[in-house]
């Protein structure tokens, strides 16, 4: 069973541009996603280079790069999608700074742990579940994907992650439809996900090959070709790939993995402070 819940968004008399949109690159596996009147950010990551985050059971990671922009330099923002609660992803500074009352998306298990910091708009969401949220006459659809974040033997050592889909909704037709995979590795149950959206346009792919104690927890290189096959988007981005000591897949095996698989013409490359412009064509 699918459920929906639905978030109304205070609106403007602007109206929306359907036909371009925009997703900038800040570090890690933050983005400013602009498209169809919403500007969304994901997983606030905002410390800089040798500033540590702590990952839990006493483990840390330490910062190697800077974030593209300060947190104080954000824009106004409409929403959060947090893919899960780690250090590297809603860090001090977030908790700190964010205004308290901004709606996130995100999984139960971080809704727990944002409420007792004080945010006031959370909306928790299973597999499968979905938010609707509406700022004027425009739709986002945002459905939470299925993900794990290491083998099942750390299952419990870990917290749950969830990707998202991202489909934004004019007249009753998506327009633009993007996937983020979330910190998870590659599973079986992402083969479901091109069952349900076999149009995926963007899919911003968390890589890095993040170990502990030599256990693989993000996808690497192979994994992330494999994930490209699985979904087929149309358009891939690697994000997470070189921000924390932990990371131990580097952007160049990735970019090796895809040249050998035939995949190049289906992946972009962004740098910390890039951005990536796109066209929709009108459906």
């Amino acid at each position: 069973m699918q459920i929906t819940q639905e978030l109304v968004l205070s609106s403007t008399d602007e109206l929306a541009n359907f036909s371009r949109g925009s997703i900038f690159f800040v570090g890690t596996a933050t983005v400013i996603l602009r498209y169809a009147g919403f500007t969304i950010l994901t997983d606030p990551n905002f410390l800089h280079q040798g500033d540590h985050v702590h990952l839990g059971h006493g483990l840390t990671a330490r910062r190697q790069t800077n974030p593209a922009i300060d947190i104080e330099e954000l824009p106004s923002i409409d929403l959060i999608v947090l893919s899960h609660m780690h250090g590297d992803h809603f860090d001090r500074l977030a908790i700190e700074k964010l205004d308290k009352h901004l709606p996130i998306v995100t999984t139960h298990h971080a809704t727990k742990s944002l409420d007792s910091k004080g945010f006031r708009a959370l909306y928790p969401l299973n597999a499968w579940e979905s938010l609707t949220v509406r700022k004027g006459e425009n739709l986002l659809k945002i459905t939470s994907m299925p993900g794990r974040h290491g083998p099942n033997v750390l299952a419990a050592a870990l917290p749950p992650v969830m990707g998202s889909i991202l489909e934004f909704q004019t007249q009753g037709k998506t327009q633009f439809c993007l996937y983020i995979t979330g910190d998870t590795l590659v599973i079986d149950e992402l083969k479901e996900i091109p069952k349900r959206y076999p149009n995926i346009d963007v899919a911003l792919l968390h890589l890095g090959g993040t170990r502990i104690f030599g256990i693989l927890l993000t996808m690497d290189a192979k994994q992330g070709v494999e994930a490209i096959q699985i979904i087929a988007p149309k358009l891939a981005i690697p994000i997470h790939y070189n921000d924390y000591n932990v990371f131990k897949s580097p952007l160049e095996d990735f970019v090796a993995a895809v040249n050998a698989a035939g995949l190049e013409n289906q992946v972009r490359y962004l740098k910390h402070g890039d951005t990536y412009e796109f066209e929709v064509a009108a459906i």
